[in-house]
């Protein structure tokens, strides 16, 4: 499960992690620190051969869908059953998706009451890339560009909070996934737990519980 992540850093240490990409504007990026979802939050597609930033809400509607509140049940895809559900299976083909962060958050049940957040970032505190998957849906005037994000099964560090974590792209498989002509098998390859090594956690407030808490406050660790 990823259901909350956040992405507050500046257009150069962007540039300086994806210098693949094109951005259509410079004040695209905007400080971050929870978002939640049904939000708008920066991803890179693959258009026509160029890898460019675009502004997408986080919650998967179909194309095919009646109307997008399916959406709120699509934050996530398992990378174990991508290539088979229906609302994944087309996307995962040929409409993927980086979509990116600088930590995510998971909270740790202690008991039926108490849950535990818990920030997850790279112990150089740079950005990453999770892998995702996006669709268009255009049963309206204006066309809606969503993504989901995929998920796999935990790592060490994550193995005391949950079992499930986001799937992360090491630098060197970036644009293996963004390639339209990559194939399924390669691409399942990529879908796996990531270095718990590379990786840091620390506790943070209940701050970060609301969605409405878009603070710098959520990144203050807390013992």
């Amino acid at each position: 499960m990823c259901g909350r992540f956040s992405q507050a850093k500046d257009l150069e240490e962007l540039y300086d992690e994806f210098p693949f990409i094109d951005v259509p504007f410079d004040d695209i990026l905007q400080p971050r620190y929870n978002i939640a979802p049904s939000q708008f939050s920066p991803v890179i597609i693959n258009d026509n051969g160029s890898n460019k930033l675009k502004m997408f809400k986080w919650g998967l509607v179909p194309t095919w869908s009646r109307d997008t509140k399916i959406g709120y049940r699509m934050i996530n895809a398992r990378a174990e059953t991508i290539s088979e559900k229906p609302s994944f299976k087309k996307p995962f083909k040929s409409q993927r998706c980086l979509v990116i962060a600088d930590g995510f958050y998971e909270w740790q049940k202690i008991d039926k009451k108490t849950k535990i957040p818990h920030r997850f970032i790279m112990k150089d505190r740079k950005l990453f890339a999770m892998a995702g998957l996006w669709d268009m849906w255009d049963k309206e005037s204006e066309p809606l560009y969503t993504f989901t994000i995929i998920t796999t099964s935990d790592n060490e560090l994550m193995k005391p909070i949950h079992d499930r974590m986001p799937v992360i792209l090491p630098k060197e498989n970036r644009e293996i996934w963004l390639n339209p002509e990559s194939n399924e098998a390669e691409l399942k390859e990529l879908l796996v737990p990531y270095d718990s090594n590379k990786m840091d956690k620390y506790r943070v407030s209940d701050v970060v519980n609301s969605w409405k808490n878009d603070l710098p406050e959520c990144f203050i660790s807390v013992s």
